[in-house]
């Protein structure tokens, strides 16, 4: 495959604080945000991109002005589908809520909102979780039904009837880091399933390695039949979940341990759902390819992308993996974004980059002065988008 021929189209700086992860549907981009210091709980914001180059916000939603019940909390991830079953058609809108501030009242759990029309947001349910709220999740859409799959970090050491918050420690699982909701009827959403490696398969949150040696779910995807489920469980790799049944997640393996770190932050599927992209977020991180044709034995086939062996922090590592046609598209912090050709998963090969522009960090809490710091990238068949912490949302064309 050539190089990819890369053009800016548009940036719009939202303002008023942090960028988080970003989705789309329909010519419609969804911002979501992070906290900062000041958290400023702005939720997720709707821009029209129908023409790229100008994108135009028309409504926000999950955010403290327009619902006071969610104010002190923080919106990273924001999943949207068209959903259709028995009880609702249209565009859904799922996204994560957690507090600012640990210990507080604040709402923590995940929101539904019907975007069907998405300069009208409409809230459907906020559903809370304990102990923490939802830190990264997954929305998928099959056999009429809807589900949301949701990773709560640590909810099996934290949510312990025994544990010890001064020394961190418990003897019995809490409930689980994975939870599955049924949410075909998205007003009411209702817990179906759920799966944790400490009560499951005996291994303790704390037996992990490296310089943050754990084990808790990070994040989660599922293939488009919502048949299988893969939990990026830090220090474990990637789990890989049998969830036909969403009552009873079944385990069937997860990917070898391939370096000294592990720290497995998300995932994609590629090749027709055979490869699994794991990305590992730490200062050396980098993608590693798993061909997962025998998910009870995955397999590492390659790594891909620059190491700078002297980094200490996470910023220098990737972030995010996203998938189109025979792509790769990397979030890699100060790298911006990277497009690997993956024609040959052995082989990928680095064929063009996203570069939002370094700009001043004017809450002053990440960079002392100007950065780039690529969180999250989403690519479609008319642009792709790429969300900077620092400088809001960015639409590339790329070809």
């Amino acid at each position: 495959m050539r190089k990819a021929h890369v053009q800016l189209l548009a940036h719009v700086d939202p303002g008023g604080g942090y960028t988080a992860d970003v989705a789309a549907l329909k010519d419609y981009a969804y911002l979501s945000s992070w906290h900062g210091d000041r958290c400023p709980s702005q939720g997720v914001r709707v821009y029209n991109l129908h023409d790229p180059r100008h994108p135009t916000q028309v409504s926000a939603f999950a955010d403290a002005a327009g619902e006071p019940a969610v104010a002190g909390s923080w919106t990273e991830k924001t999943i949207v589908r068209q959903v259709r079953t028995a009880s609702f058609t249209g565009d859904l809108a799922v996204t994560t809520f957690q507090t600012c501030k640990p210990g507080s009242s604040a709402f923590h759990g995940f929101g539904l909102y019907d975007v069907t029309n998405p300069a009208q947001p409409r809230r459907l349910a906020l559903v809370p979780l304990t102990p923490r709220g939802s830190h990264e999740i997954w929305l998928a859409a099959a056999r009429r039904h809807a589900w949301v799959y949701t990773a709560i970090p640590n909810s099996e050491l934290v949510g312990s009837p025994n544990y010890n918050p001064n020394t961190g420690q418990a003897s019995t699982p809490g409930p689980p880091d994975f939870r599955i909701f049924d949410v075909s009827d998205p007003r009411n959403p209702t817990q179906v399933g759920g799966w944790g490696a400490w009560k499951q398969l005996g291994i303790r949150p704390s037996a992990g390695r490296g310089h943050f040696p754990a084990n808790f779910v990070h994040s989660v995807m599922t293939n488009a039949q919502a048949t299988r489920a893969f939990l990026s469980y830090w220090d474990l790799g990637t789990v890989i979940l049998d969830i036909s049944r969403p009552s009873q997640p079944r385990y069937l393996g997860r990917t070898p341990i391939s370096d000294e770190e592990g720290d497995a932050h998300s995932a994609w599927l590629a090749d027709g759902g055979k490869v699994l992209i794991e990305t590992h977020e730490n200062s050396v991180g980098r993608p590693f390819f798993y061909d997962i044709s025998n998910p009870h034995k995955p397999r590492l086939i390659t790594r891909f992308g620059p190491v700078d062996a002297k980094a200490t922090s996470f910023e220098s590592g990737v972030h995010d993996p996203k998938v189109l046609g025979k792509r790769a598209y990397f979030s890699w912090y100060t790298r911006g974004v990277l497009i690997a050709d993956i024609s040959n998963a052995r082989r990928p090969r680095l064929v063009g980059r996203l570069l939002p522009r370094p700009e001043q960090d004017t809450y002053g809490q990440l960079c002392p002065s100007s950065c780039r710091l690529t969180w999250g990238v989403f690519p479609t068949k008319k642009y792709v988008l790429a969300a900077d912490i620092i400088s809001g949302l960015w639409v590339y064309r790329v070809s």
